[in-house]
């Protein structure tokens, strides 16, 4: 988590059978079984906690290049 002055948290919320549920979980479940993929997700927040965020959406944006590469090997072929 990174923590700015101005927010102390960040959180997600999604309605029941929001298309986006299945994204995090498929997710979650990749990191959970591939330590490749857990171990480059885990270098690119450390190297991204390195750099001064304007807001935990630019944070964010900058993660979703790996967790595209990592969600595109977690579904199905």
């Amino acid at each position: 988590m990174v923590r700015t002055p101005a927010l102390d948290v960040h959180i997600h919320l999604l309605e029941v059978k929001h298309p986006s549920v299945s994204a995090y979980l498929e997710f979650r479940n990749r990191l959970r079984k591939h330590a490749q993929d857990r171990d480059l997700y885990a270098r690119t927040k450390r190297e991204l906690l390195t750099q001064d965020w304007p807001d935990m959406n630019a944070y964010a944006a900058a993660k979703a290049e790996v967790i595209t590469d990592i969600l595109s090997r977690a579904r199905p072929r």
